[in-house]
């Protein structure tokens, strides 16, 4: 089969990357791809928000499923036009994205399907949300409720900080068009955790968990980014935990889509704090989350097309997917200044070094080549991830690989999955 993936992040480079050992691939496109991907398939230089040129290469090539990465083409609805041209597409409709697209919206299904999650309100005023914040006397989370890049979020531990917030997202517009609206909740507190699962409009298969660190700096501090590193398994997920996660979140999100006449199919990702009275959910993603997708999928061992054409064919219940008992720990580097301004076009080099340590990989974020060299394209640059028995060793192993690469002003967190390891001690 051809598939077409389109996408050009560090999620899409894992895929590419996990696509590429598939038994019943034959031809793999990536639609426009990054150097990595290109060590994986063909990249095709059509942009991912392109739908009508995306739709016309996968005619003329054969292409027979189509993958769509990131949330912006899944919200302006490439599903919906690629199964229209009649082409199987892996992913949420337009509807059922907005789960994402809409944090209000999302609200509106979790409100209506008693799904766990902060107490909040939704304004489309700035003048609302100031007077609302300026009651207030705890912590407040404001959130543009459009797409944002994983970046529309401040946890503001002074309200005051809230309307500063909420004044930045609606009037001065540094996230444009997703300020329109805004979520302003209470900050909960305890430990996150990214619950990801395969949904093919009935059936949920949850794939292995994982945490994410979203803050630029050590020890969760400073602004947040679309995240600085991720490691699997999660430990403070623990079995009996799952399945209350699947019984109070997963499923009746999967129904409430269903009876609000939007059925989703494609991968969940539900953003979780653990709290202390049990797991509520910060935030629903529609695709595969980045950078946790490189450490689920280094531990998959199953054959990733095949789970993507049981969703397709609604034959999820029919699949079985193996995973690696070993941990998983994915560093991102950055360029220095990320998440604000930063310097591109930086050459990039030790990435062939840092390949050849065991079990480890380097998925390109933002990167590009320049003069036949790997510059750095992108705030998030790489994800070096690396396998190992315990998360700690795998944690040594993805730093001992990081330090083999270098570019100008390469920027990372030294404490990715540092608070697994000390759970366990």
């Amino acid at each position: 089969m051809n598939v077409l993936l389109v996408g050009n992040g560090g999620r899409e480079h894992a895929i590419a990357w996990k696509l590429a050992g598939s038994a019943i691939i034959k031809k793999l496109f990536i639609a426009p791809g990054n150097p990595g991907t290109a060590n994986c398939g063909t990249n095709i230089n059509i942009s991912a928000d392109n739908t009508k040129e995306l739709i016309n290469f996968a005619k003329t090539n054969g292409v027979g499923l189509a993958i769509i990465g990131p949330e912006e083409p899944l919200a302006n609805g490439m599903v919906d036009a690629f199964e229209a041209a009649g082409i199987k597409a892996f992913g949420p409709t337009a509807a059922a994205a907005r789960l994402e697209a809409d944090k209000a919206y999302a609200k509106q299904i979790m409100r209506a399907n008693s799904i766990p999650t902060a107490e909040s309100r939704c304004f489309t005023k700035f003048e609302d949300a100031r007077t609302y914040i300026a009651t207030r006397d705890e912590p407040v989370v404001v959130k543009a409720a459009g797409l944002a890049k994983g970046k529309g979020v401040f946890v503001c531990d002074d309200p005051a900080d809230g309307i500063l917030a909420a004044e930045k997202i609606m009037i001065d517009r540094i996230f444009g068009s997703a300020g329109d609206s805004i979520v302003v909740e209470d900050k909960l507190l305890g430990e996150e955790a990214s619950i990801l699962a395969f949904v093919d409009g009935r059936n949920i298969y949850v794939m292995e968990t994982a945490q994410d660190h979203k803050p630029i700096g050590d020890g969760d501090t400073g602004p947040n980014t679309g995240g600085m590193g991720a490691y699997s398994p999660a430990t403070l997920v623990s079995e009996k935990m799952m399945q209350q996660i699947s019984r109070e979140i997963l499923v009746p999100a999967v129904d409430g889509m269903n009876r609000n006449g939007s059925p989703y199919r494609g991968v969940l990702y539900a953003g979780l704090m653990i709290t202390p009275g049990g797991p509520r959910v910060l935030e629903f993603n529609v695709r595969f989350g980045d950078p946790e997708t490189q450490p689920i999928l280094m531990r998959m061992k199953s054959d990733l097309l095949e789970v993507l054409l049981a969703v397709c064919s609604g034959t999820l219940d029919r699949i079985t997917i193996e995973w690696d008992t070993k941990a998983a720990v994915c560093v991102v580097m950055a360029c220095g200044g990320y998440p604000g301004e930063y310097k591109k076009g930086s050459v990039i080099t030790g990435i062939e070094q840092a390949q050849t340590l065991k079990d480890t990989a380097v998925f390109h974020a933002g990167t590009q080549l320049a003069d036949g060299k790997i510059v750095t394209a992108g705030g998030r640059v790489l994800g070096v991830t690396s396998l190992g028995d315990t998360i700690a060793q795998a944690q040594k192993n993805a730093y001992a690989a990081v330090e083999k690469i270098s570019f100008e002003n390469a920027y990372w967190r030294k404490d990715i999955a540092s608070k697994a390891i000390r759970l366990s001690d």
